[in-house]
This record gives structure tokens, sequence and C-alpha cells, in this order.
């Protein structure tokens, strides 16, 4: 049971990858109530979690999880939240920036932790459900390039966590383990982590759980690439700090994404951003988040200005904002499509 777990735990010692899967696979199997929850992920959190316990838990999760069937290769691109910066919407957008490129993307996202606006606020503005089966995802992904994953509509086991989670009321490992459980096992994925240590912790996770990944930070605290000033890329073939201008970009005020106080401000520069009316800024930082995605999904064989330039024409040609247009009939058959 789980106290065996937590006692390891408290007395300062690491699960092991099996260990930690198991402890899991009790709590999402409902076999441990909520005080032995709560004692588990607080000894964990004041211990500190290592990288072959965040593997166990995520390999169990993602077992968990209603899967995403699909026949194309997908990747995901998201934030690991928590960086405090509100910045607009930027990984949904340019998740239909890397649609139109020609990447199928599985964009697993939830509701805003950091800023006013989390991807599935954003989508609900433009009237997007979340009542997709696994199947019917599966099958958006295919047709059309991309679907919407929404966390708790596919992980179900989580409703035996939610309680204590919101009544502890700190960042808990599930806060760690939701980037990487995405239901479509998404054999490459984009991540932006808000510090350096997120950064070692995640490459080394992704290496245990055999996915290519690519994982971003701007130095100055963005879980983003922000074009605010200097960022670093980790991936499985380099590791290499950025200027804005060594890909092309002028670098941009902190302000100038920033992403208001409401769903709906957030919302209208996630359409303005896709219609080509946004600020300049705000175009450049979608395109340059989702060039890494692509060189990432190209198995790094592209040089990133080459990626860059797909990126722009997906944006600049409009085609970004066609994927939209018909993302939202396929998810909102009754109601009229942003952009028209």
């Amino acid at each position: 049971m789980l106290k065996q777990y937590i006692t390891k735990v408290m007395n300062g010692e690491n699960l092991t990858q099996e260990e930690a899967g198991k402890a899991m696979d009790i709590i999402l199997s409902g076999e441990a109530n909520e005080s032995q929850i709560a004692s588990f992920l607080s000894v964990l959190k004041m211990k500190g979690e290592v990288v072959d316990e965040i593997a166990g838990f995520a390999r169990t999760l993602i077992a968990h999880a209603s899967h995403v069937p699909h026949q194309k290769p997908v990747m995901c691109n998201c934030g690991t939240g928590g960086d405090t910066k509100n910045t607009f919407n930027i990984s949904t957008t340019a998740a239909f920036v890397l649609a139109a490129g020609g990447v199928f993307v599985a964009k697993h996202g939830n509701r805003g932790v950091s800023s006013a606006s989390g991807s599935s606020d954003v989508l609900s503005e433009l009237g997007v459900k979340y009542d997709l089966t696994p199947e019917n995802a599966g099958k958006i992904i295919d047709d059309i390039g991309i679907a919407f994953l929404f966390a708790p509509a596919f992980n179900k086991a989580m409703k035996y966590v939610a309680k204590t989670r919101k009544e502890l009321g700190f960042r808990t490992v599930f806060n760690l383990l939701g980037p990487i459980c995405n239901p479509a096992t998404p054999p490459c994925q984009m991540l932006g982590v808000a510090t350096l240590d997120q950064m070692r912790l995640y490459s080394q996770v992704y290496r245990k759980l055999q996915v290519d990944y690519v994982i971003v930070n701007s130095i100055d605290g963005y879980d983003e690439i922000s074009l605010t000033g200097e960022f670093k890329v980790v991936t499985g073939k380099y590791e290499r700090i950025f200027k804005p201008e060594d890909i092309g970009f002028k670098r941009v005020k902190a302000s100038d994404i920033q992403g208001g106080d409401t769903p709906m401000q957030a919302k209208e520069l996630f359409d303005a951003v896709l219609e080509r009316t946004a600020p300049q800024g705000c175009q450049d930082v979608v395109v340059a988040n989702a060039a890494f995605a692509i060189q990432a999904l190209e198995q790094f064989q592209k040089p990133i200005g080459e990626c860059v330039d797909i990126a722009r024409a997906s944006l600049r040609e409009g085609k970004a904002l066609k994927a939209l247009q018909t993302f939202v009939t396929i998810n909102t058959p009754h109601q009229a499509c942003s952009g028209q």
C-alpha cells in the first residue's frame, strides 16, 4: 500500500522508477485515502522529486489515461506554467502555426496557472467544446492536423487527487507531470520551462521516457522563447544559448507580449496574431517558438533559419488562420468561425 512509499520518502530516500510507478498506480486506482495522498505529495515535495520518480509516475499516469489513437506522427508543444509572466497564449497560437506548416499537433492543455488564460480558457472563448472521445480526437488530428486534448477529460483517474491537490494549495509533482503526460503519447515534444533547474530535470526525464525533445527557457524567467533577451535551448542533439538576433529577430519588450486580464482579452490577442494585425513582437514570438518545434520534429536535420522561414510563411500566408478556422468549425459545428 501507499504507506510503505510514504515512509521511504519521509526517511529521505528516493523511490526507484518501479516503486514510483506502483505508488502512482495505487493513487490512480483509488486505493489510497485523501490523508495518505496528502502525506505522500507533501513529503515528496519536501524531499524533492528526482528523475526516476518522475519517469515512473509519468509512465503510470499515461497508462491510466484514455489513449488517443492516431495514424500520423504527432508532437505536442506546451509550457509548464508557473512563470507568473502573464503572457498571451504563445504555445497555443504556435500550435496552429505548426499545424498549418505540416506538423500534426496533439495539443495537451488545461486552464490557466500563471496567466489569466490557459489554452483551454482561450479556446473556450472561441466556443470550442471539450467533449471529444479519444477516437474522435485522433481522427481530427489525422484529418486536419491538430486537436486539443483537455487534460482533465483524458485523465479521469485524476479525480482521486483533485480535491487533495486543491486543499494542499501548493504545486505538487502533478504540476511537473502534466506537460509530459500527453494521452496521444507523441514521440516528440517541445516544452517551455521557467527555470534552468527544470530544464535539466525534464531533459533527463525525456531521455528515460525515450522521447525526442526540445526544451526552451528564456533566461529572464519565461517558460517559452519570449525574445525579451537571451534564451536557452536543450535538445537530444545540442544545447545552446541564443540571442534573438541569432535567429533573425529583434528583441521585444515584456509589455509587448502581455496577455491581458481576462480570457476574452487573451482571445482577442490570439486572434490578432493569427490575423497578422497584432504587434510584430507578438507575431515574432509565436514564429520563434514554432520554429524550434519544427526543427525537433525534423530530427534537427534542418537549420533553425529554415525552420523560422517555414513558420513565418505559415503565419504570413494566412495558413495558420485557416487552420484555426477549420479547427473551430469542427469543434463548434453550429457556431461562426473566428476570423471570418
